[in-house]
């Protein structure tokens, strides 16, 4: 534990020095993951755009945007996740009067 009572050693220029290094060195450091992820940012706004643009178009040929949307959704899961889904939902709709 620090014990603030205690004289403090004399923080010399080396020290100041070698602080205000560290210091620099943490805040570049921390920059640079800030630009990485406003890089990375700005690409996902891009692809959301690019993504956004392919349901228009196969909603103007006549698609079911939210249908494809489903689909590609379960296509992203794996296949044993996706069939106990399914069992799952089939089970509950069967409770319900609806399957």
């Amino acid at each position: 534990m620090f014990d603030d009572t205690a004289p403090r050693m004399k923080e010399t220029e080396a020290d100041r020095a070698v602080r205000d290094k560290v210091e620099q060195a943490t805040a570049d450091r921390l920059r640079s993951f800030i630009e990485r992820i406003e890089r990375l940012e700005q690409e996902k706004a891009e692809i959301a755009g690019q993504i956004k643009e392919v349901y228009a178009e196969l909603k103007a040929e006549g698609f079911n945007a939210p249908a494809l949307r489903a689909l590609v959704k379960r296509r992203k899961q794996d296949p044993d996740t996706l069939a106990e889904h399914e069992a799952v939902l089939e089970l509950y709709m069967a409770a319900l009067g609806m399957g």
